[in-house]
């Protein structure tokens, strides 16, 4: 039996899965050195960026799944662990003492400092495997696809997906 053809969509749809699988697999030992997983680093960063940007007084749930592209029973989960363990704490927002904010704790901003001072390194080591120019492509040609998937989530009449149906019917 022949090796089964696939489409080039394909093909590069099932690369990106296996390369995103790889990088996690690699990235999870990586965090665990400071006492963290992968997904409470980007709790953590996300929520060090709003400090950046002037939101001192943290993030609520819904935003902070917003920006990490999951859904809000995920996020709480997340933020529970990092809670527990003192990274981040949670207060009332005032305006409205149903919705809780996010912040990050001094405790959490040294898990920061301490990642971020070796951070750069991990991650041109994991990049190693390609050339500058490499680097360079695949960042404009990821940077191309998220634009693209954004715009198709975006239909919400499914109208892309009909004619992409219709268009391999033909």
């Amino acid at each position: 039996m022949g090796a089964i053809k696939m489409l080039p969509a394909e093909h590069a749809h099932r690369s990106l899965l296996r390369a995103f699988g790889s990088l996690k697999k690699a990235m999870e030992p990586y965090f665990a050195r400071f006492g963290i997983s992968r997904p409470q680093w980007a709790v953590l960063i996300v929520l060090h960026r709003s400090e950046q940007e002037g939101a001192a007084g943290g993030m609520r749930l819904r935003d902070l799944g917003e920006r990490l592209f999951i859904q809000p029973p995920s996020v709480t989960g997340v933020v529970d662990r990092l809670e527990r363990e003192g990274l981040v704490a949670r207060s009332k927002e005032e305006e409205d003492l149903r919705v809780r904010r996010v912040r990050l704790t001094d405790e959490g901003r040294a898990v920061i400092e301490r990642v971020l001072a070796v951070h750069a390194g991990e991650i041109q080591a994991l990049m190693r495997g390609l050339t500058l120019r490499q680097q360079a492509t695949l960042a404009r040609l990821l940077d191309q696809l998220d634009d693209h998937l954004k715009a198709y989530n975006a239909d919400a009449g499914g109208a892309r997906r009909l004619q992409s149906a219709q268009t391999l019917e033909r």
